[in-house]
């Protein structure tokens, strides 16, 4: 069965990349794409992913912020962060 995943960043050409990236994996399966963190929890809640790759700096409500309500209403979930920062 494939892992089940999120893209969430506010780059409409980045999500599309990492789609394209992510599809071309046999034991992946890209489930959805959301554009901000408000849109990351409801689409996480509808679609029920296994992993959420949530870009790490968006406008509106912070990356930190959905992480922590996804991870909470929907238990068993990962978040992986992504970012184009080099400071960890």
């Amino acid at each position: 069965m494939p892992i089940r995943c999120l893209i969430v960043d506010d780059h409409t050409l980045f999500r599309e990349g990492l789609r394209r990236v992510l599809e071309s994996e046999p034991d992946l399966q890209v489930v959805g794409e959301a554009r901000d963190g408000s849109e990351a929890i409801e689409q996480a809640q509808a679609l029920k992913p296994d992993v959420v790759l949530l870009d790490i700096g968006m406008p509106g409500l912070s990356s930190f912020e959905a992480s922590r309500r996804i991870t909470r209403e929907l238990p068993g979930r990962r978040v992986i962060f992504l970012t184009m920062y080099e400071d960890e």
